[in-house]
């Protein structure tokens, strides 16, 4: 009797200390996408009408990054304190301007929960 209590006592703490974590739902993320303005500039996937977007969309984004380490920190970052300008890595398929600092719009975990789900995008 003790242990399946001990166990339960284990899987809680786990989930709470972020080890099991449950999978981003599409709906929760395009609400807090909307909710940081991210919408704005950015669509989930690309728009028919030839005019390039401010952003890229965020199905190109996944592509671009598949299997790419370094990709969630990477772009956690450039969602915090934006982009540089005069490295843009879009050139030619978005209208070139940098992406702002979006700290005051989105804390980290959130951002990294958001990057995460972009990433997964791949995968669908």
């Amino acid at each position: 009797m003790r242990i399946p209590r001990l166990l339960t006592l284990l899987l809680l703490s786990l989930g709470s200390a972020g080890v099991i974590a449950a999978p981003a739902k599409s709906e929760d993320m395009k609400q807090l996408a909307a909710h940081a303005g991210c919408l704005t500039c950015h669509s989930i996937e690309a728009k028919a009408g030839g005019e390039e977007p401010i952003g890229p969309p965020w199905a190109e984004v996944a592509r671009k990054y598949h299997g790419q380490k370094d990709a969630l920190d990477k772009l956690t970052q450039t969602v915090l304190q934006g982009s540089n300008p005069y490295q843009s890595h879009w050139k030619n398929k978005v209208t070139g301007l940098a992406m702002p600092p979006n700290a005051v719009a989105i804390n980290e975990a959130n951002t990294r929960k958001l990057v995460a789900w972009i990433l997964s995008l791949d995968a669908k």
